[in-house]
C-alpha cells in the first residue's frame, strides 16, 4: 500500500515538490554559509519525494543552543513561508476524503519545514 501511495504522490505533484527542494538546496550550497541550510532543504526534498512510510523524529542532541539558533534563523529567512504553504496544501487536501492521506503528508512536511535542524527522517 505504501508503494501505491508514494506512486500516486509522485504523479500528483510530489516529484515537482522534490525537484523544487533539490534546486533550492543546490542554490543554497553555492556559498559556505548556505551549506547547512542546503542540507536541510535536501532533507525536505528526500521526504517530499517518498513521504509515505516515513516519520520525522527529533535527534537526542537537538536541544543545544546551536540547533535552536539556526532553527530561529531558518524560520526568519523563509522556513515559516515553507511551513505555511505545506499547511495550506494540507488543509486544502483534507477537505476531501480522498485527499486526507496526502494532506497528512503535507502536515508532516510542514512540521519538518518549520524547524528542520535537529530532526531526522526514519522509516516506520
Amino acid at each position: 500500500m505504501r508503494l501505491l501511495m508514494n506512486l500516486l504522490w509522485l504523479i500528483c505533484g510530489g516529484i515537482f515538490i522534490a525537484l523544487e527542494y533539490l534546486i533550492s538546496s543546490l542554490l543554497l550550497m553555492i556559498t559556505i554559509i548556505g551549506i547547512p541550510f542546503g542540507i536541510q532543504t535536501l532533507k525536505l526534498g528526500f521526504l517530499a519525494l517518498l513521504p509515505f512510510g516515513k516519520t520525522v523524529q527529533s535527534c537526542p542532541s537537538s536541544n543545544g543552543c546551536i540547533s535552536v539558533f539556526v532553527n530561529i534563523l531558518w524560520i526568519v529567512t523563509g522556513g515559516i513561508i515553507i511551513c505555511l504553504s505545506h499547511l495550506a496544501w494540507g488543509i486544502l487536501l483534507c477537505c476531501t476524503i480522498i485527499g486526507i492521506p496526502f494532506g497528512l503528508q503535507h502536515f508532516k512536511l510542514a512540521s519538518l519545514a518549520l524547524t528542520p535542524f535537529g530532526k531526522t527522517i526514519v522509516e516506520k
